[in-house]
């Protein structure tokens, strides 16, 4: 952990929460301009790098668990795949999001870019965050197994 180098810690902690809600900004925009949930996953994992390579890959490891980003990894891909099933048993095709709110076409078309996309943004951040720790905890472990 770097202890010595507390400006570079303070500088981090006050630039984390505006990293992620940054993400987030570009989570939910996606569906009116550039960005969307590959984006967004990308920022929000670069935030957990960021924490791991500034406080120290064991306290990121805290914050973050593997295991829950194992089942987040899994849930984002069933938001995506539920969601074209769930068109698919409303009477549409599998990402045909006019059944979502069949009175307002226009409506299920945003409810369902934002379900999709959230799990897109989901699966995409907690799956590079898994791969940073897989890799950067190699070491650790014993090197080239």
């Amino acid at each position: 952990m770097m202890q010595h180098h507390q400006i570079l810690r303070v500088v981090t902690k006050f630039n984390l929460p505006l990293i992620m809600l940054f993400g987030l900004y570009v989570q939910f925009h996606g569906d009116f301009g550039p960005g969307g949930g590959f984006q967004a996953g990308v920022i929000i994992a670069a935030a957990f790098v960021l924490y791991a390579l500034v406080f120290g890959l064991d306290h990121a490891r805290e914050v973050a668990p593997e295991g829950a980003l194992k089942i987040f990894s899994a849930l984002g891909v069933l938001i995506y795949g539920g969601t074209g099933v769930l068109n698919m048993l409303l009477g549409g095709n599998f990402l045909d999001y006019n059944t979502l709110s069949p009175a307002h076409p226009a409506h299920g078309q945003h409810y369902g870019i934002l379900a999709i996309e959230f799990g897109v943004g989901m699966t995409v951040s907690s799956t590079l965050t898994l791969i940073f720790f897989v890799l950067s905890g190699r070491k650790e472990r014993g090197g080239d197994d």
